[in-house]
């Protein structure tokens, strides 16, 4: 039987590295099981005028009458600046076409901030997801739609799927499974506890989550003596100076890399013994924090308000923001007590393999797809 068409649709490429194209791939390499071949498109205001991007668009989706269109959304995907109001005329577009248009939530949430200018940008952005939910034949949110601030109500058209890791982990279909390096044993064999950090966040931010890793990780070295510490990703490099002044004479062992390939992230997540994700809380639509759990790693991070089942089903260990000494007991204890980390990791495989693999995944985007 011919695979049915599905059209993932796209707003701006991010650079360095667009998770969202990553995770279009995928779905889609995941979705083949499934019978559906996934194909990417793009709405390119950022290169041409948004009136001749739109006049394409009206011209491709002449062809996609009764096609589904997974319309993925962020903000700054559809505006440089975050104020995304021509969204929902793509939406208008495939509907006059007789698409039947499902948008994906990425950004769950507006923006926050506490300037005139941030205030006017958030009542946009829900302006917009609100316009956008009304007009979509399906919504998909990737954190439980009960944890959202702005949703109005649910129906029979909105729904939840977590992010899958955007990494060549086994049934994905991306890459062979040699790859891959078994967590089943503890996965650092040279004997120096080994903490990962999956990138940073830039600007300010990023300076604050670097002294949080700093003191964390000099915690932990003052109790356990020589530490390994490997931190890569996006705007790792950036921190590079602050973190090595900052573990001068301190016995840790610090690599630092950029973006990295896929491989490479599985290889540096797969050598560690434990994932410290303090950018931001951990929810089912932080991919860097999945990551860890695809790779069988316990988890250290902070709850906020879209931490739920199923993220709090790995092995996750979550601790206050403002209480550090909470965070520094719970990386000595996951590093120290092998029986601890192994029943988080135990947990995180567990869960990866029942909610955040791309064929789970798949196999929910595929009943939707099929029954609507």
């Amino acid at each position: 039987m011919k695979p049915r068409r599905v059209i993932a649709l796209l707003g701006r490429r991010d650079d360095p590295t667009d998770a969202v194209e990553e995770y279009c791939h995928y779905l889609g390499a995941a979705l083949e099981w499934h019978d559906f071949q996934l194909q990417i498109q793009r709405v390119p205001w950022g290169i041409y005028s948004w009136q001749a991007s739109l006049d394409a668009l009206r011209r491709q989706a002449a062809g996609w009458r009764d096609t589904w269109v997974l319309v993925q959304y962020t903000a700054l995907a559809w505006s440089s600046r975050g104020f995304p109001q021509r969204f929902p005329r793509v939406l208008d577009i495939l509907k006059s076409a007789g698409a039947r248009a499902g948008v994906v939530y990425h950004d769950v949430e507006p923006f926050q901030g506490v300037r005139f200018i941030d205030r006017l940008r958030r009542h946009a952005q829900v302006h917009t997801m609100r316009r956008a939910l009304h007009l979509a034949d399906l919504a998909i949110f990737t954190v439980p739609p009960e944890k959202l601030s702005w949703l109005p109500g649910f129906s029979s058209s909105t729904h939840f799927i977590p992010v899958g890791p955007n990494l060549p982990i086994p049934g994905t279909g991306i890459t062979p499974i040699a790859l891959w390096k078994a967590t089943d044993t503890v996965p650092n064999g040279t004997g120096i506890p080994a903490i990962a950090v999956f990138s940073i966040t830039g600007g300010k931010a990023g300076a604050r989550e670097t002294q949080i890793i700093l003191a964390a990780v000099r915690y932990a070295s003052q109790k356990l003596g020589k530490l390994r510490l490997s931190v890569f990703g996006r705007h790792a490099e950036l921190r590079e100076t602050d973190l090595r002044r900052g573990f001068q004479n301190v016995p840790v062992e610090l690599s630092i890399d950029g973006v990295l390939e896929p491989a490479q992230v599985v290889q540096k997540l797969s050598a560690s013994d434990v994932l410290l994700f303090v950018r931001g809380p951990i929810s089912t639509r932080r991919g860097s924090a999945i990551a860890g759990i695809a790779c069988g790693l316990p988890v250290i991070a902070y709850p906020g308000s879209e931490t739920a089942v199923p993220i709090t089903d790995a092995g996750v260990v979550l601790v206050s923001p403002d209480q550090p000494d909470e965070l520094n007991a719970a990386l000595v204890r996951v590093l120290s007590d092998a029986s601890y980390r192994m029943d988080l990791a135990t947990r995180s495989r567990a869960a990866y393999k029942t909610h955040f693999a791309w064929p789970a995944i798949a196999a929910r985007y595929s009943a939707l797809l099929n029954t609507r």
